[in-house]
């Protein structure tokens, strides 16, 4: 669109001034910043022709923006955009080769042209491609192809506590014919994707209590029970010498893939070696029959996030530990249920336990997988309309995280949603010197125009 190509430097200079405004939900110091960037947000908004407004919540507020156009014919298409204006914190401050707030355009070796900035990436600059998108639209047309609801939140990066509790009381409201979301990303620098498959997630925390109080080792080591080793055996047993999961029911429910999805995700060409050998690994430890796109994308897992027990400070203390803890997380597939895998958990634990130990749980609870139904006509007409222009044709992904607002969205409004991202693997999101190519968020602003138009379009043949 000849708006977009007019407006770059403009919108280049947006987006370095919603970088600036240092949004850091988890830490209470920046609440100030957090309410002046839901404010920057629905200022932006308003200034294309929005009605926006900032919710209040009992932590950051919900920016809210909607741009309905009052037809006498058929019912327009309706979307639900959302997005974060939260990041994470800058830390460790000597790894940025300039202040973390300060946006860089720089010169990169393999991407051309980037912005360096917290929140570049994740997920200032991918919400900007949307708005961009927007501006453009209103600016060469004076309207937008579908109408347009915006659900941007605070509390994205430090859990989310207040977005339920939103959805609750305002959920009505926000219905909309389908949910999209840019906090995803592209297959590879040249190729968009969407992403059809999310998996779920179950977490627990798992304490053993064994003796009274901690003892000294020299008096008791031998016949004293020790939740250390305990722990350390039940864990061990997680998995068989194939990688499969032991846990009683674990695969209950769980479908191998189709053999169109297993030839589509072959076209991929996805390098599992060079995946590992990027974060210094070289075999994969999953389930030895399957790929490693397989083992992301298709089968659940569960990981050991963290173990504490007895002394770990400096220097040698000689105890056995009254107690010792682990936390423990799932990734899950559609036909698992997160409360039936913690109830594995359980059972597994319970048949294991040696005299003298005993076991509490805390902080569980989880979501569900999701996928998408992929001859929907949102779904058709969005990969139609991505490789509009002579784009690429973008990749049907999965993606072996976890998305909790999408599951939201279906559970809480009836909604499906679209996870179309312009991220790379290299951006750095969370970590220093995070940064967003300007051909992905230039790109990305043409692809949700695009995107725009073809919902509209499969709206008026339906």
């Amino acid at each position: 669109m000849d708006a977009l190509a007019e407006g770059r430097a403009e919108a280049l200079a947006r987006l370095t001034a919603f970088l600036a405004i240092p949004s850091i939900s988890t830490d209470p110091a920046y609440h100030g910043a957090c309410l002046e960037a839901a404010e920057w947000c629905a200022g932006t908004l308003r200034e294309i022709g929005f009605e926006a407004r900032v919710e209040p919540t009992d932590g950051k507020p919900m920016v809210v923006a909607r741009w309905h156009l009052e037809t006498a014919g058929a019912p327009r298409a309706h979307v639900l955009f959302y997005g974060h204006y939260d990041v994470q914190p800058p830390d460790p401050l000597e790894a940025w080769t300039a202040p973390p707030f300060e946006a860089q355009i720089v010169d990169d070796d393999i991407h051309g042209k980037i912005i360096v900035a917290r929140g570049a990436s994740d997920d200032k600059g991918q919400v900007m491609t949307f708005i961009e998108a927007c501006r453009a639209w209103i600016a060469a047309d004076g309207t937008l192809p579908v109408d347009v609801t915006v659900l941007l939140e605070g509390e994205e990066e430090s859990g989310s506590p207040s977005l339920e509790p939103f959805l609750r009381a305002h959920g009505d409201s926000l219905k909309a014919d389908i949910a999209l979301s840019c906090d995803t990303g592209q297959w590879d620098a040249r190729t968009p994707a969407i992403t059809a498959f999310l998996r779920g997630l179950a977490f627990s925390e798992v304490t053993l209590h064994g003796p009274s109080r901690d003892l000294h080792s020299g008096i008791y080591g031998g016949p004293a029970q020790n939740p250390i080793r305990v722990l350390g055996e039940l864990i061990a047993g997680l998995h068989d010498e194939t990688g499969r999961v032991t846990l009683p029911g674990f695969y209950d429910g769980v479908r191998d893939p189709s053999p169109a999805q297993r030839e589509a995700w072959r076209a991929l060409n996805f390098d599992g070696d060079a995946f590992l050998d990027e974060v210094g690994l070289s075999v994969p430890a999953g389930e030895t029959d399957r790929s490693v796109v397989e083992q992301l994308w298709s089968r659940p897992t569960i990981e050991v996030n963290g173990i504490i027990g007895g002394y770990t400070g400096p220097g040698t203390k000689t105890v056995i530990p009254a107690e010792a803890s682990a936390k423990f997380s799932f990734r899950l597939v559609p036909g698992q249920e997160p409360a039936k895998v913690i109830d594995g958990l359980h059972r597994y634990i319970a048949q294991r336990l040696p005299a003298d130990v005993s076991v509490t749980y805390r902080g569980e609870g989880g979501s569900p997988a999701v996928g998408f139904d992929t001859d929907a006509p949102a779904f058709r007409a969005t990969a139609q309309a991505s490789q509009r222009n002579g784009a690429r044709p973008p990749s049907i992904v999965g993606c072996g995280a976890s998305i909790p607002i999408v599951e939201a969205f279906r559970t809480r409004l009836g909604m499906d949603a679209l996870l179309v991202g312009f991220a790379l693997e290299d951006d750095k999101i969370h970590a220093p010197n995070e940064k967003y190519n300007l051909t992905s968020f230039e790109k990305g602003a043409r692809s949700w125009a695009r995107i725009l138009a073809g919902l509209g379009e499969a709206n008026g043949a339906a």
